[in-house]
Order: C-alpha cells, then structure tokens, then sequence
C-alpha cells in the first residue's frame, strides 16, 4: 500500500515540500508520497480529519494554519503548545499528534550548518510572528545569554517578551526603529531575522529589515528568507565581515525532523538538501 503525507497551506503551490519529501522517500525506499494541499481554512477540519485513515502517515502545516489546525488534534506536545502552534501532525494508529520541528529545524541549521553553538551568545530576534516564536523558545531552551526581540509591532515582541522572562530568560524588546535596537545589533553574537523583508516577490523585496552599519565583524547573521537565497540582509552581512546563513537549512532541517517523526527512521538530510536546491534552481 502506498503511504501518504502532504502539508495543508493557503496558498500552498510554490512550495518545495513536496520535493524534498519524495526524493527522501525515494532514497530510502519508502513507498510514499509527498502532496502540497492547497486548504482553504473553512476546509482544513476535513482534511485534517482524513488523516486518521492508515495509509496516512501524517502532514505538514503551514501558513494559515499553524495555530487553526490545533483544535482539530487528539494531542499536542509541550513545546508545540509553548510555541502556540504546530507544523508536524502524525497519525498514531488514527490518533492525531501535533508538533512543531521550526525549533528544532533553526538550532540544528545553526549546529550542523554553521558551528554555532548559542548558550550564552548575544542574540538579536527580529519578528514576533509564528517563525520567531519558534526560534524564540528553541533559543531560551538552549540557554541563550541575552535576547532582544524587536517588531514593528512593538506590542506583539512586549508580549512574548514576557512570555519568555517566566522562563528565567533575561528578555528586552525594542521596536525595529529604535535606536536602542541599532545599538543591540551592533554588540550581538547572532543576528536573526524571522521577517519576510528581502523575501523574492514579497513586499519588502530587496530591502534588509536593518541598516548594514548595525552588523559588526564577527557575529552571525541567520535570515529565515531562502529565497533568494542571497537576501540584502545577507549581503551587507557578508561585506561587513559577518559570517551568513540562510534560511534554506532550517526548511531543511525542519522537514527532516518531521520525515524521522513519520518513519521512525533517520532523514537522509543530505538528499533533501539536494532536491531542494533543485526546486530552489540553486
């Protein structure tokens, strides 16, 4: 019997899931496939709801549905619920089970991709949507030094500023024009943006969410962007001496978390690597 899984999302038909997910079935043999579900929210019950049948193996969630899709599981790990949202569901014998491997996928992109190791360091978070939560508790859970969550929306990074100090973290939010935020970036180890500013065809494209004076030599500098997979941000970074990474190793990486989570089998990373870049035209 063929096995199936997918990611629900709206719109969802530019994504590179599919291609990466296959190509990892592919490699190990797995008979399954990998489908984009283009899901409207007033059908995203239902299509949850055919997960439970066995030749699922389970789904990706996307954008808008990270936090919609919760209601509709039988359970939900802790740092899924932390978070506030879920991109992994796996079918447990017709028992739905959300997750969310965006964590996972951003500290083991900085790990394996880059060498970092963020106990202690300096971090700037730039955002305070779904992706910068994420990032935000796998940082605080990775014993960060000292984090600075900056939005335009200074409210939303107050807010999960806060969430974050009960956790023992030692947390400031500023707004993305403060100078206060210009003056962060300039003394931190790591710089990471979780904005879709610089993204192709997004409506910041080709612009950085900070000024290139802001990047100091030495520190490392993530954009969540993959595409392009050069962002401005990026960029400037690199003329300023900073080291890069790009956002299309934590796709990557998450996806792997989720493939493991569906086989119980280690992700042939490598090969989702691959494809990607292929899909990508990298």
């Amino acid at each position: 019997m063929t096995l199936h899984a997918g990611i629900f999302g709206y719109p969802i038909r530019h994504s590179i899931s599919p291609a990466m997910h296959n190509a990892a079935f592919g490699s190990a043999g797995i008979d399954a496939v990998y489908e984009a579900w283009e899901t409207a929210p007033d059908r995203l019950a239902a299509g949850v709801a055919a997960l439970r049948d066995g030749s699922f193996l389970g789904a990706n969630v996307t954008v808008p549905h990270k936090q919609a899709v919760m209601e509709h599981l039988d359970d939900i790990d802790s740092l899924a619920t932390r978070i506030g949202a879920v991109n992994t569901i796996v079918n447990q014998n017709g028992r739905l089970l959300g997750s969310n491997t965006d964590a996972l996928g951003f500290i083991n992109s900085l790990k394996n991709e880059a060498g970092v190791n963020v106990s202690g360091l300096n971090v700037v978070l730039i955002g305070a949507g779904g992706a910068a939560r994420a990032a935000a508790y796998a940082l605080v859970d990775e014993r960060v030094g000292e984090l600075t969550i900056a939005n335009r929306t200074v409210e939303r990074a107050e807010s999960l500023a806060t969430e974050l100090r009960k956790t023992g973290a030692e947390t400031v939010s500023y707004g993305i024009s403060d100078p206060d935020l210009l003056s962060a970036c300039e003394r931190a180890d790591l710089i990471v943006n979780s904005t879709s500013v610089g993204m192709l065809h997004g409506p910041a494209e080709g612009e950085s969410p900070i000024p290139a004076s802001a990047i100091s030599p030495g520190c490392v500098v993530y954009d969540m962007v993959y595409n392009p997979s050069r962002t401005p941000l990026l960029t400037d970074a690199e003329k300023s001496g900073a080291r890069i990474v790009g956002g299309l190793p934590m796709l990557v990486h998450q996806g792997a978390a989720a493939w493991t989570r569906w086989t119980g089998r280690e992700a042939p990373v490598e090969v989702m690597f691959e494809a990607a870049r292929e899909a990508l035209g990298l």
